[in-house]
């Protein structure tokens, strides 16, 4: 048996934006899981599936109004432990006889719950009379809860913020554990897992590669795969797993679209060519993206754009070799939920991204995604498992769109010679402070604005550049990171002295939310 057999956690997602973190949590706890979208979710899809728990996902819709999400009623009596979050809650209160109604008191942000009685969720971390922080983000309010359930936890505008039936295991939690702001959340998850549904906890990377390596062959059978190289880690590490999987069987075609970081192209080309020797395609294309970029300044025809003229690349590139069916991505989880919702759920878009947005209407190949269901860590992870340096392991993520979209506004060859100079800088002047292991993604943005300077005894009206950097673990949230004002200054200078066409600097400090951390 597997090890995604042995112990599994079934999350049905309900549309919120951080699903994706709770399935973070449980597979950070050793024990593997899956999302399914609650608008594909049977109970007979449930039992299939042989979870040992399942828990409901938030999701923007209120449980009273009429056709919203519902949960398959039967997994409440049947015996599988059941955790709600938020509206996960409210649907567990709603199908089983409870009440939910609209608040006119919306609980957002940091909240403190008072603890009334024991319970198998928070055992061996809160105690009974304690008051403890945790994440609201709700603005409908129960207010009746089933028969046979007990509160043992309420908050200011919460009296029911922790609920359980512990005889039947069912549990319902007002807050969101998942997130970092809750900061026993993650304990919270745990207790669910191992001690409620006696998860063991033996999933593992390396496990995990080797079906991913037999889910690849299963699916590819005699055909060929070309797998498409953005330059990022990513894409390398799909197509490393790939050529474990099935050697010969690819070709993997790098398009340097011309919108790529200095050298990023060379080193690609080494990594695959030299280091793996894994067939590659190396097509410089940067004409004809910069002539399809040509006033275009709107984030979303970029990236429109710019995902077509790839498909159309790679179909021209599949023409030239035999037999070819596959066409390979290394689409993340963090990619599908900004896009549309994992497996076709509810979540609210985002913004679209190159992978994902509508390549199966417009290419002849089929797609093989290896990564899906990965975050950015676990590909890491997954990486250094293939013997992929780590060195590129290492690397901060860079967009498909490449520097287009850190161009707000029309692209253009001297826009693209400023900003590469500019990040050049910023990056090296992190990496001599030692500094860029501890950070996310760091990044320059040459902003559509210019601004009056003068240098010597000159004028100046050029650039403004703002320069990003934050910490997080997997991109759903981020926080923007803290230099101190030598580092900002020292490098804000070495920008202004030596890139001619920027004269002033800006540092970001957004979080994720309410900003996204690329600016388009």
């Amino acid at each position: 048996m597997s090890s995604t057999q042995k112990d599994r956690i079934l999350i049905i997602d309900f549309g919120s934006q951080v699903t994706q973190l709770i399935a973070r949590r449980v597979r950070e706890s050793g024990v593997y899981c899956e999302i399914y979208p609650s608008n594909m979710t049977t109970y007979d899809r449930i039992q299939a599936f042989c979870p040992k728990g399942v828990i409901l996902s938030g999701g923007p819709a209120s449980v009273h109004e009429l056709s919203t999400p519902r949960a398959p009623g039967e997994i409440f009596a049947s015996g599988i432990p059941v955790l709600g979050i938020c509206y996960g809650e409210q649907l567990l209160v709603s199908q089983m006889g409870g009440r939910v109604e609209s608040s006119s008191h919306r609980e957002f942000g940091r909240a403190a719950v008072n603890i009334l009685r024991p319970c198998d969720l928070f055992d061996g971390f809160w105690k009974v009379g304690g008051s403890y922080e945790v994440w609201m983000s709700h603005g409908d309010k129960i207010i009746e809860i089933p028969e046979n359930f007990e509160v043992k936890a309420t908050s200011e505008n919460s009296p029911f913020a922790v609920i359980a039936d512990e005889s039947r295991k069912l549990y319902g939690v007002q807050f969101h554990p998942e997130v970092v702001h809750t900061p026993d959340g993650h304990r919270l998850l745990i207790n669910f897992i191992r001690t409620i549904c006696n998860c063991k906890g033996h999933w593992a990377m390396s496990s995990f590669k080797t079906e991913l390596i037999e889910k690849i062959r299963d699916q590819v059978q005699g055909g060929h795969v070309i797998c498409g190289l953005s330059g990022g880690v990513d894409s390398s590490v799909a197509a490393v797993l790939l050529n474990e999987a099935i050697g010969s069987q690819l070709t993997c075609v790098f398009v340097d679209n011309g919108l790529m970081r200095i050298n990023e192209s060379k080193d690609v080309v080494s990594l695959f060519r030299d280091h793996f020797n894994i067939p590659l395609v190396h097509r410089d294309a940067s004409e004809s993206f910069l002539a399809a970029l040509d006033q275009v300044e709107e984030p979303e025809e970029k990236r429109k754009k710019i995902g077509k003229l790839f498909i159309e690349i790679f179909e021209e590139e599949a023409l030239k070799i035999d037999n070819v069916k596959f066409l390979a991505q290394g689409t993340l989880y963090p990619d599908i939920i900004e896009s549309v919702s994992f497996k076709g759920g509810p979540s609210v878009t985002i913004k679209s991204h190159h992978n994902v947005g509508g390549l199966p209407e417009k290419m002849q190949l089929s797609l093989v995604e290896p990564l899906k269901e990965l975050f950015k860590d676990e590909v890491r992870l997954l990486g250094r498992k293939l013997g992929i340096p780590e060195t590129f392991i290492t690397r901060h993520p860079f967009p498909g769109p490449g520097l287009a979209i850190r161009i707000p506004g029309g692209v253009s060859r001297e826009k693209l010679e400023i900003l590469r100079h500019a990040d050049s800088i910023y990056l090296e002047e992190i990496d001599k402070a030692g500094l860029y292991e501890d950070i996310w993604q760091a990044f320059a943005v040459l902003l559509p604005v210019k601004a009056v300077g003068v240098m010597g005894d000159a004028r100046t009206y050029d650039f403004a550049c703002a320069l990003r950097a934050v910490t997080s673990t997997d991109g759903m949230t981020a926080d923007f990171f803290h230099f101190n004002h030598s580092f900002l200054s020292r490098t804000a200078n070495r920008i202004i002295n030596e890139v001619k066409g920027i004269n002033r600097v800006v540092y970001d400090i957004t979080s994720k939310p309410p900003g996204t951390i690329e600016w388009e």
